[in-house]
């Protein structure tokens, strides 16, 4: 194959990626569905869950903070103990990890055992994404990587959409044991089409934990984690209670509540895809756009959110804007340190995970001191800080030619 020019590049056609190269890439994002679907099947079914094990519905919340804190520590040790291990098998093996996690919480007697499940899948989660993310720079030629990791993102989206409600309506008829069973389900039928669909993918070298930190002493990697950071805790702080101001404040209906989140996801889906084209060719512009636009439907929302209207378009930005943001930011990341794709990614997956729980914890604070109004202010202030990091970052930094580069994005 001979050597790409500056992106963007014309492949020819026999660096098209085949079609059994499409598929591979395919079952990644089915594993990210299951994975993204196993997260936040919880949130729903908290009072379901509480009153079937006999704990608060606060108690109840551990479900989803508990996992993240340990995604947040074992992405980077997965990063460093995968070694030359295949990432076929390590993928693989998380896949099977995790129908041993959602089985373990459909048969749960007691919380104890529910938490112990859900620990099981915080390392599901961590391992998953610090290795499946890089996958897109794997299985298809470089000049196609954006695109793969496009793909496999959408399986956050749309599992926000699809399989988020899907196990809420398992759960209305059948019991929420019965949602856990039907994840455990899919995880065995992703599992199965992986081995069939993706191929041995031996790692390129082994990471250190030296190595790991060298993405940190990189200033445009720093600047990535740093928009990470301000724009999940932002979002998170105004996303986990923007139900309670339309409900409360702007008096909406619960059907129309849902109409609202569910017009947010299929926007979501929209934004990941027009992302991820958007930041191949001019990716600082775009995450320029994108945190304005995420920023202003968030501060808008106390104002024009409380008409029907206007909740509905401003819903539909912000979807938009926040389905581009994981793209958008692991494409930062990765052009930052080409040379250590998994180091970037478990550093992406820990600050993800941490600045989660953080904003949901400080938004709480905030809703029960001032006021949903003000969370939502506080919070798109905080996305904005992204656009003063993103005007700071003008340096581009000399990295080594890696063994295996990704494109070369115009920051």
């Amino acid at each position: 194959m001979s050597k790409q020019p500056a992106f963007p590049p014309r492949p020819s056609p026999d660096e098209s990626p085949s079609l059994k190269a499409w598929l591979a890439v395919l079952s990644v994002a089915l594993g990210a569905f299951v994975m993204v679907t196993s997260e936040f099947l919880p949130i729903g079914l908290l009072t379901h869950i509480a009153a079937g094990v006999q704990i608060s519905a606060g108690t109840a919340g551990l479900m989803v903070t508990i996992p993240g804190l340990v995604a947040a520590v074992i992405a980077p040790v997965t990063a460093v103990v995968a070694g030359r291990l295949d990432r076929r098998v390590i993928v693989m093996g998380l896949i099977v990890l995790l129908l041993v996690s959602n089985t373990i919480s459909a048969l749960a007697p007691n919380f104890a055992v529910m938490l112990a499940g859900r620990v099981l899948f915080g390392i599901c989660l961590g391992g998953f994404w610090t290795i499946a993310v890089t996958l897109g720079a794997r299985l298809v030629p470089k000049a196609y990587m954006s695109q793969a990791t496009t793909v496999i993102l959408a399986g956050v989206s749309i599992a926000t959409v699809l399989g988020v409600p899907a196990g809420a309506l398992v759960a209305n008829l059948a019991g929420w044991r019965a949602a856990f069973g039907a994840v455990a389900v899919a995880s065995l039928v992703i599992f199965i089409t992986q081995l069939f669909l993706l191929p041995r993918i031996p790692a390129t070298k082994a990471l250190t934990w030296g190595e790991l930190t060298h993405v940190l002493r990189i200033p445009d990697a720093r600047t990535g984690l740093l928009a990470v950071a301000f724009v999940i805790g932002g979002h998170f702080a105004a996303y986990t209670y923007v139900t309670p101001l339309l409900k409360d404040t702007a008096g909406f209906s619960p059907n129309y509540l849902s109409t609202l989140l569910l017009v947010y996801g299929v926007a979501g889906i929209f934004g990941n895809f027009a992302g991820g084209a958007a930041s191949v060719r001019h990716l600082r512009l775009s995450l320029g756009v994108i945190v304005t636009l995420l920023a202003g439907s968030i501060l808008l929302l106390p104002r024009l959110g409380l008409h029907p209207v206007g909740a509905a378009v401003l819903l539909a930005v912000w979807g938009f804007a926040f389905g581009a943001v994981p793209i958008t930011l692991n494409l930062w990341v990765f052009k930052s340190a080409p040379e250590a794709l998994e180091g970037g990614a478990a550093l992406l997956v820990s600050t993800f995970q941490i600045f989660i729980a953080l904003g949901s914890v400080l938004g709480g604070c905030l809703v029960d001191a001032l006021g949903t109004s003000a969370v939502m202010w506080s919070a798109g202030a905080t996305v904005l800080v992204t656009l003063a990091l993103v005007a700071l970052s003008r340096h581009t930094p000399k990295t080594p030619k890696p063994q295996l580069t990704a494109p070369q994005l115009e920051l």
